[in-house]
């Protein structure tokens, strides 16, 4: 008898030979692919977001992209005039549309001095009268004025006086105020102050005639 054979159940159910059936789990192959694509698929998420850290640091597009999101848009900011004159300035305010201004010549100056220097009206008078302005009256400011003005100058004039005027002579002087009176002319004074010192360099003085003249156009969005 066998040892595999129960006792008792005699050699009927007799196991015999020297062969037994062996047990094997089934093969998942369905569950190794899914784990397998799974991993792939990981492995892939992971470096593409790799490569985009990668960008953001190093300012990439999509750095920029997501920047843009969270600020307003740079604008271009225009060029200043640069020294060398009133073509200058007009070559690069030349995209811009003209201002229409009235000459020096078309503007009537009364020069008055409101400061105890002896002299300085005439010596102004003179040096407007080179630079092409018409000079009227010179002499000592009104008592209104006279020993009143602390600062560089005040422009005085008729409230119906062209405002460009105002601009073409505001331009020879540095820290001048307008003010406006009375008066039925077109005529403009200039009473100058104890801060007074001198008229700015006809240089600079022709640069900004040319920035008038041409104004700067509004800067334009560059994104």
């Amino acid at each position: 008898m066998s040892m595999l054979t129960p006792p008792g159940m005699g050699g009927k159910y007799r196991v015999t030979g020297a062969a037994y059936p062996r047990m094997s789990r089934p093969r998942r192959r369905r569950r190794i692919v899914l784990t397998a694509l799974g991993a792939v698929l990981g492995l892939a998420l992971l470096g593409y977001g790799t490569l985009q850290l990668m960008d953001v640091f190093r300012g990439g597009s999509g750095g920029k992209r997501h920047a843009a999101a969270g600020r307003d848009c740079p604008t271009a900011t225009p060029a200043k005039p640069k020294a060398g004159g009133a073509a200058a300035a007009a070559a690069n305010a030349s995209a811009a549309p003209a201002v229409t201004l009235p000459e020096p010549g078309q503007i009537t100056v009364n020069v008055y001095n409101a400061t105890p220097r002896a002299g300085l009206a005439k010596a102004v008078g003179d040096e407007l009268k080179k630079r092409g302005f018409t000079v009227g009256k010179v002499g000592n400011a009104p008592a209104d004025f006279d020993k009143k003005v602390p600062g560089t100058g005040i422009l005085l004039g008729s409230p119906t006086t062209d405002k460009g005027a105002y601009s073409v002579l505001g331009t020879q002087i540095e820290g001048d105020t307008q003010q406006t009176d009375a008066r039925e002319g077109a005529d403009i004074d200039l009473i100058l102050g104890d801060s007074f010192k001198e008229l700015s360099p006809k240089e600079t003085a022709d640069r900004e005639l040319a920035v008038l003249a041409h104004p700067q156009p509004a800067p334009a969005k560059t994104c």
